[in-house]
């Protein structure tokens, strides 16, 4: 009995990784339902290098890039500003999402089929990354990590560290689970963004951005088969579909660089939830933001039923 139990959990946990990998950016995949959003924030001042804290117009640009799908000015908005400001590790968490946001596009895991597919949205998919991309992604994530521990070794509680790093577990947790087919190693990534995403809570409750990686986590896992939230809810791991939805809603709404994914995700996930009237409002103004975005041309002319305008590349 004892065998059954640990052999059913382990394939929960295998499975958690695998899910939590499909929302793409790894850092909106963390396990985060334990988080202490509530605490009290401490009194903090924004520097010009806390730039993810702050409304930076170089990094805006390259944010707007991504959003449109073009990858390659995307990147060099971030590396730009990254050669310019080498001590902030958001500017090198940013140039690593832009190869993990590419990788997952191409792959065609943020689009409406992928979601309503309950064999593709619960299971693993099979992905070949590209070998390349996936080095400079973890060249990106090292440099991320060297400088935010850089920069906790004179204050631990650096809300820019603590966000840089809860994007760099994220990502790795994300490219283990979802490129790599490394389960269980992805879990030991979700752990540690979890831990550094508690910490930016407590400092920065209102940092609108954070909520994305909790309302994606309940998400997920509140869509998992009955017997396997069953065997997370044992070990204190839950989910509940509505409450994704409703913290989701709050990055699509307040959310500085990440607020456009958000909507996407959102989106996503109302069709899913046959909440269509919500994923057409939301896909209005993403297509009205970005128009020269063919995934959220493709994804609009969907729920609206007009043809589809392009196919996103595979």
């Amino acid at each position: 009995m004892r065998r059954t139990c640990l052999t059913h959990f382990n394939q929960a946990c295998c499975l958690l990784a695998n899910n939590l990998a499909c929302f793409g950016l790894g850092f909106w995949f963390l396990l985060l339902a334990s988080s202490p959003v509530c605490a009290v924030p401490a009194r903090t001042t924004d520097t010009p290098t806390d730039a993810a804290m702050i409304d930076v117009p170089e990094l805006q640009t390259g944010f707007h890039f991504l959003y449109e799908q073009r990858f390659p000015d995307a990147r060099q908005s971030f590396l730009n500003w990254e050669g310019h400001h080498p001590d902030d590790p958001f500017g090198h968490a940013a140039v690593a999402a832009s190869y993990l946001f590419e990788e997952i596009y191409h792959q065609g895991v943020l689009t409406s089929d992928f979601f309503r597919d309950d064999r593709k949205f619960v299971h693993s998919i099979d992905v070949r990354p590209d070998p390349v991309r996936l080095k400079d992604f973890y060249a990106a994530l090292d440099r991320t990590r060297a400088t935010a521990n850089a920069r906790m070794s004179t204050n631990p509680n650096d809300p820019e560290a603590l966000f840089s790093l809860t994007l760099a577990s994220g990502m790795q947790a994300d490219a283990f689970s979802l490129l790599e087919n490394k389960q269980f190693e992805s879990l030991k990534y979700i752990k540690e963004a979890e831990s550094t995403a508690e910490k930016l809570l407590v400092q920065r409750p209102g940092a609108a951005d954070a909520w994305l990686a909790l309302g994606a986590a309940h998400y997920i896992i509140g869509c998992l088969p009955g017997p396997k939230r069953f065997v997370l809810g044992v070990r204190g791991v839950h989910g509940d579909r509505k409450l994704g939805m409703d913290e989701l809603s709050r990055t699509a709404s307040e959310g500085r660089y990440l607020k456009p994914y958000a909507k996407i995700l959102l989106a996503l996930a109302a069709r899913r939830e046959k909440k269509d009237q919500l994923a057409r409002d939301l896909l209005h103004e993403l297509n009205e933001e970005f128009p020269s975005s063919p995934l959220f041309a493709v994804e609009y002319a969907r729920v609206i039923g007009h043809d589809v305008p392009t196919q996103v590349p595979r």
